[in-house]
């Protein structure tokens, strides 16, 4: 064990036995039906749900798009012109029932765009361009429930087309224009077979939902002696990434979008663009959904039911933000009447991150079989329980594989508008707390007192300039300005392993007027059920971006790996149960300060000595460096990154056989240079330090908001998309080495394929002679096919090689 802390004395005393808690008599039953071997540790790590050979994962990456171009060429601008919203403005404006400088304001936005930058914009092209494939998948997905072809067409399908020039025109957005660029590249009728089924398969995997694009797994990757987990899941976002990139330049090109002033571009970037937020703030909520909002015409039978159900959503989190300004006064950090109000829409659905589910072929199994005596319920009893003790290991996620660093002004400091959704996700006790030490990290302070700004932008700039007060820079400002996880009420613990308590959770927040009931409840890592989602599993939703996709995510997903496991090996082996983690709202805010703190870059928190939280004391009496709090009594104040070092040397002593059988020894030396050294190591260093190279400074404070998170934009659409389209194409030319070589044409399966797709010319050579065009996105149309088509053989031969049973 660990050298203690020497504060650990003022921590409640523990067992020395490290963990000993009551479990429930049904455990033993649990362990025979899930084949569990606790009789060796060698044994109990083999039989485990996701262990060697058993464990699957699957990733969902969301994407930012924008539209570059004149705002006469440009959807979106054109759109807002020709609206009635618009209209109706310079109506009022001009008969004085409208404040005039909205008008201006939005004129302004629309006109002052020097960077022709239009991010979410929908894009508008000749109907012609469209061959009679593509054409009948368009036609099939305007259907009003696409599984009954005698369904009528969407009520809203005249939104879709439009008359230019006395020629038809269609209007999509990119994240639907993506699927129809992989249907129309496959549409010649000289298209082989098995390059036509591939694409057939994947469409639906380009989903057309909320504001950004969204791609899932073309085929779920399994973990074995010879393929590692992470960098399989990494691999195969990568190529997914590159077919996109792929689909995009051939739409920008065939599709005539650059040839009528508009260009595509479709890359990784966390967070609502500033030009959006603006717009935002100009606009009213039913015309930011009728701007922003996908129709869902790709992914669902009934897209007109997905859409009006995303409107929901929307509706609901810019209620629940507006609800958590009441939340902060109540709780006592709002002490006066001026506040700023946030938009009554909000921009959050506009986040975009990467969620990676592992799946268990063991549970899936064994909770689809009737014979097995397993049910719903215990899947659900152990699965909440490996949650909560997941989510202690969390913050070794923030900022180290994954971030979105961000600039705020110090205008920007209301706590109404800095706190976002966090008075719904923490108690108040420790929302206080941690305002309190963010107000004292930021650059907010005048002669050794804290200013907040006092609400006229005008004003609070001036005291910004006199005053030099310059706000903050956050590690992760998605998982703040996210809703990611909702808070437990007193009655209706959330995760403590019944049935329905997710359910009984969401009525109360419903109720409250935080949430709704048809939503499925937001959480860091939720619990995927085999009855709803065909697999057992768990998904990991506090990815934000990473910067080297091979490296950060596919360690990110081995350590999401590990955790679940060491999480089963402490259940099985009965060192911890649902009592050492008590299911109470104070509990679970405990634990997650710890996260939203480390996405913020508090350098600590304060943890109450007498907490019941088992599984934390555990961890705190090996965290150095510890104290009782000064101003907090009863509480012991902790450094975040002696808490992160102390969590790394737990998994070490507990999941050494773990760490063995996986070969994740070297993964964790370098997680530990990520904590310790982050400018250099971690994802949000790297990030970082690519965005202060666009405007030549070394530090993000000497830059304003604007300019910094402009920057970020700007790097995130640039060099950063050209980094990862490269390392795609390293991959892609493996691939393509592979399927070129002599063992697949003896094997002749591609062969007829790869001669009508390369007319002779070897793979390698020809991706080699296109590779800069490629990343210069100047390929010629004809070039880009023959990559698509290229592509989809080795993504063929992906889904062949893994096929699971």
């Amino acid at each position: 064990m660990m050298a203690p802390s020497r504060f650990a004395a003022h921590l409640r005393v523990v067992t020395p036995d490290y963990f000993k808690s009551s479990f429930p008599p049904n455990l033993e039953k649990l362990i025979r039906r899930l084949d569990i071997h606790p009789d060796s540790e060698e044994r109990l790590i083999e039989s485990l749900p996701f262990s060697m050979g058993d464990a699957t994962a699957g990733t969902e990456n969301e994407l930012q798009t924008v539209v570059i171009g004149k705002s006469e060429d440009v959807d979106l601008p054109i759109f807002i012109r020709s609206s009635n919203f618009f209209k109706n403005t310079i109506k009022y404006a001009t008969t004085g029932d409208a404040p005039r400088h909205v008008l201006t304001a939005l004129e302004r936005h629309l006109t002052e765009n020097t960077e022709n930058k239009w991010e979410n914009s929908w894009v508008r092209f000749p109907k012609k361009c469209l061959n009679p494939f593509s054409t009948h998948i368009l036609t099939g997905d305007l259907r009003s429930d696409k599984k009954n072809q005698n369904s009528l067409v969407r009520k809203d399908s005249a939104r879709f087309f439009f008359i230019h020039s006395d020629e038809p025109f269609v209007r999509i957005p990119i994240s639907y224009m993506l699927k129809l660029a992989l249907a129309d590249s496959v549409g010649d009728e000289d298209t082989h077979p098995i390059i036509r089924e591939t694409a057939e398969k994947l469409m639906n995997h380009f989903l057309n939902d909320n504001t950004s694009p969204e791609t899932f797994s073309f085929h779920v990757v399994r973990l074995t002696r010879e393929k590692n987990l992470g960098k399989s899941a990494a691999a195969e976002t990568l190529k997914r990434f590159l077919l996109t990139q792929l689909l995009t330049q051939y739409a920008n090109r065939h599709f005539q979008l650059i040839q009528n002033g508009q260009q595509a571009s479709v890359y990784f970037a966390p967070q609502p663009p500033l030009g959006q937020k603006k717009l935002n703030n100009l606009i009213s909520d039913a015309f930011y959904r009728e701007l922003f909002m996908s129709p869902c015409l790709s992914g669902w039978d009934q897209g007109e039911e997905k859409m009006r159900y995303m409107g929901l959503c929307h509706r609901t989190l810019s209620l629940s933000q507006l609800n958590a300004v009441a939340k902060l006064k109540e709780s006592g950090i709002i002490t006066r009447n001026l506040v700023v109000l946030p938009n009554t829409s909000n921009t959050s659905l506009a986040n975009n991150g990467t969620h990676i589910s592992l799946g268990s072929r063991k549970l899936s199994r064994i909770f689809a079989s009737s014979g097995t005596g397993m049910a719903d319920a215990d899947e659900k009893y152990i699965g909440d329980l490996v949650i909560k003790i997941t989510e202690h290991f969390l913050p070794l996620f923030v900022g180290t594989y994954s971030a979105a660093p961000y600039r705020f002004d110090f205008w920007d400091f209301h706590p109404e508008k800095m706190l976002g959704f966090l008075p719904h996700e923490l108690d108040f006790t420790h929302l206080r707390m941690m305002w309190r030490r963010w107000r004292k990290k930021a650059s907010t302070r005048f002669l050794g007192r804290s200013i907040t700004p006092f609400g006229p932008e005008k004003l609070d700039r001036f005291l910004s300039r006199l005053l030099l007060l310059k706000g903050d820079f956050v590690t992760d400002v998605r998982l703040i300005d996210y809703l990611v996880a909702l808070l437990s009420t007193s009655e209706s613990p959330c995760l403590n392993g019944m049935p329905e308590s997710d359910l009984n959770l969401k009525k109360d927040l419903s109720d409250m007027g935080v949430f709704d009931e048809s939503m499925p409840l937001y959480m860091l890592y939720r619990l995927r059920r085999r009855s709803q989602m065909g697999f057992s599993g768990f998904e990991g939703r506090y990815y934000s971006l990473f910067e080297d996709i091979q490296e950060d995510m596919g360690s990110a997903a081995n350590l999401q790996l590990l955790l679940t496991l060491l999480a089963y090996k402490l259940i099985f082996e009965k060192k911890i149960s649902h009592s050492d983690i008590p299911d109470h709202p104070t509990i679970e805010s405990e634990r997650r300060q710890i996260f939203f703190g480390t996405a913020i870059g508090i350098p600590t928190f304060y943890v109450r000595k007498n907490t019941r939280n088992r599984l934390l004391i555990s961890i705190l009496q090996n965290v150095k460096k510890t104290r009782p709090s000064r101003r907090y009594n009863g509480y012991i104040r902790v450094l975040n990154i002696e808490y992160r070092k102390a969590l790394i040397e737990l998994i070490r002593k507990e999941a050494g056989s773990i760490i063995e059988m996986l070969g994740l020894k070297e993964m964790l030396n370098d997680l530990e240079k990520r904590i310790t050294e982050p400018d250099t190591h971690a994802a949000s260093g790297k990030l970082t330090r690519g965005i202060l190279e666009k405007t030549g400074s070394n530090n993000p404070m000497k830059l304003s908001g604007e300019e910094f998170n402009s920057a970020a934009e700007n790097y995130y659409r640039t060099d950063l998309k050209k980094k990862q389209i490269a390392a795609a194409l390293n991959l892609f030319q493996q691939d393509v080495a592979e399927l070129d070589s002599w063992q697949t044409w003896r094997d002749g399966y591609y062969n007829q394929a790869l001669l009508d797709t390369l007319k002779g010319a070897g793979g390698e050579k020809y991706l080699a002679v296109c590779k800069q065009d490629l990343l210069n996105e100047t390929s010629d149309e004809k070039d880009i096919k023959k990559l698509i088509h290229l592509m989809l053989l080795t993504i063929h031969k992906d889904l062949q090689e893994n096929k699971i049973n």
